[in-house]
């Protein structure tokens, strides 16, 4: 389960995230990450969007509830602060935990390591 403090509730942290954070895509998701310097007190949080296209209210929150649970497995390995917005896409609906489980830790990678190199060269080149 994710924790409350861990919670991504603020629309316009959403928009942010969307907009200028590093973004993963896979077949049943998408990932976007926005890190914060590390002087930032606050916790990473994380935001879900699973829209209409995946199916009914029932499907759409077992859609939820299943990524909650596998993104709460994974906040030890992710940034200290910053934000992070998992977008469920249609495929979600039928994919079983472990294509999700898969799929979040090959997008969460990704952005990581994006992220890592960005601030690495930032830094490195100073």
């Amino acid at each position: 389960m994710l924790p409350q403090r861990h919670r991504l509730t603020n629309g316009e942290s959403f928009r942010r995230t969307v907009r200028v954070g590093r973004r993963s895509g896979a077949r049943t998701l998408v990932v976007h990450l926005d890190v914060l310097p590390e002087s930032t007190a606050a916790p990473l949080q994380v935001g879900f969007v699973v829209s209409k296209a995946v199916g009914n209210a029932v499907i759409r929150n077992r859609v939820k509830r299943r990524l909650r649970h596998l993104c709460g497995e994974q906040l030890d390995g992710l940034p200290g602060s910053g934000a992070l917005v998992v977008r469920a896409l249609p495929a979600a609906a039928t994919a079983t935990s472990e294509e999700l489980r898969a799929d979040l830790v090959r997008c969460l990678q990704r952005v990581t390591r994006a992220t890592a190199s960005v601030t690495a060269s930032a830094t490195g080149s100073r």
